[in-house]
């Protein structure tokens, strides 16, 4: 019987926020001027005749959360729905709080707990040097997966370092 043989060495490391990241619309900010403003100098590329920005979304996910509460500030039930965009969570908070049958049934009232929300993008790279990377920000941490080159780390750390909300 053949063995697995190990070829590569891909790392991954995480830093965990001190506190989490304050709203939804902080959360974007960060993810968006990674995308827009490329603070790691990655590059475009091109894969089976399709051509890829230098960092670009590949997965997002936004939870809300609910808390129902009846006259005496007894909590009598909670929820949660996830999103696969902002817009739908924004929208979603909407709808759950003017969801009347839903009200009803709890027999109390809803409120959006957005201190418990949870929301995370990955984000994948291509590496000057030819490595594809993913960074996953949430809420509460900033992970860092499938690299090689130590350097990668290094300028995610720079980054990381100069972004208020992830120190």
């Amino acid at each position: 019987m053949a063995d697995f043989i190990q070829n590569t060495n891909v790392k991954s490391a995480v830093r965990r926020l001190a506190s989490p990241i304050a709203s939804v619309t902080a959360f974007n900010l960060i993810v968006q001027s990674v995308i827009t403003d490329n603070p790691f100098g990655c590059i475009s590329y091109m894969t089976s005749g399709v051509n890829h920005p230098p960092v670009e979304k590949s997965k997002e996910s936004y939870t809300a959360k609910f808390v129902y509460e009846d006259g005496n500030a007894k909590r009598v039930g909670s929820g949660s729905e996830t999103y696969s965009a902002i817009t739908g969570f924004n929208t979603g908070i909407s709808a759950v709080i003017a969801n009347s049958a839903n009200i009803t049934a709890h027999d109390g009232t809803v409120t959006h707990d957005a201190e418990s929300d949870s929301y995370s993008a990955t984000l994948k790279c291509h590496d000057p040097n030819g490595e594809y990377y993913f960074l996953n920000i949430s809420r509460a941490q900033v992970s860092l997966s499938s690299y090689t080159d130590d350097s990668i780390r290094a300028n995610v750390e720079i980054w990381a370092d100069g972004v208020q909300a992830l120190v």
